[in-house]
């Protein structure tokens, strides 16, 4: 497979994925199909909008508008066969955790070859796994699943600093993405199966440290 058609596969499969999470937002909240379509559209492609503005190039999906598409016919599809999936709630995180990973990996793979340095590779692989997220949840009311307890942020963090370290330690980004995306979406399914966390602040106010 060219490097290219990869790009192009999981880039796809990322704005899907997310295009979906929010389909179900919408399913949930019983909205139309307009809805449907602005929360899919906000999802898919909301943390590569900001990824993209912030790279000063071409955004996207104004580029290719089969993102577009992808956004619209998933919007459709959850619109008529969302109430078939019983346990929606289950499904909307099990796919926002393939879509963590994927878009971890991606939006690094994207700064990366825009010139930036691995640290900001690594930031904007975060950006763009999670914002389209946020925005989603955001937008419908719900707690943002970035400030539940179990590791979510993390998971983009991961999979796109393995990626980073993998590209510099000279594996191409055909592995370097075979093996990041996997590794991310098994951080996040740690948080979900069995509740990981990273260490929280404790309120200390009040207590006497003298």
């Amino acid at each position: 497979m060219q490097l290219q058609d990869l790009v192009t596969i999981l880039d796809l499969v990322g704005v899907a994925v997310f295009a979906a999470t929010g389909s179900l937002v919408a399913s949930r909240k019983e909205l139309d199909l307009i809805g449907f379509a602005l929360m899919a559209t906000l999802t898919g492609v909301g943390g590569g909008t900001i990824r993209d503005l912030l790279l000063a190039r071409p955004i996207f999906w104004i580029e290719d508008q089969s993102y577009l598409l992808v956004c619209f016919a998933v919007a459709l599809f959850a619109f008529f066969f969302a109430h078939r999936i019983q346990k929606r709630y289950v499904a909307l995180i099990w796919a926002d955790a393939i879509g963590l990973a994927t878009f971890g990996v991606m939006g690094a793979y994207i700064a990366s070859e825009s010139g930036t340095s691995s640290l900001l590779a690594i930031l904007f692989g975060v950006v763009t796994a999670t914002f389209g997220g946020l925005a989603r949840d955001i937008v419908a009311g719900e707690t943002p699943l970035l400030l539940k307890p179990e590791v979510y942020v993390t998971a983009a963090l991961v999979s796109a600093s393995l990626y980073v370290f993998l590209i510099y330690a000279g594996l191409g980004p055909v592995w370097a993405s075979g093996i990041s995306i996997p590794v991310g979406f098994g951080v996040r399914g740690g948080g979900i199966l069995w509740g990981w966390v990273l260490p929280r602040y404790k309120n200390r106010a009040g207590k006497d440290y003298s």
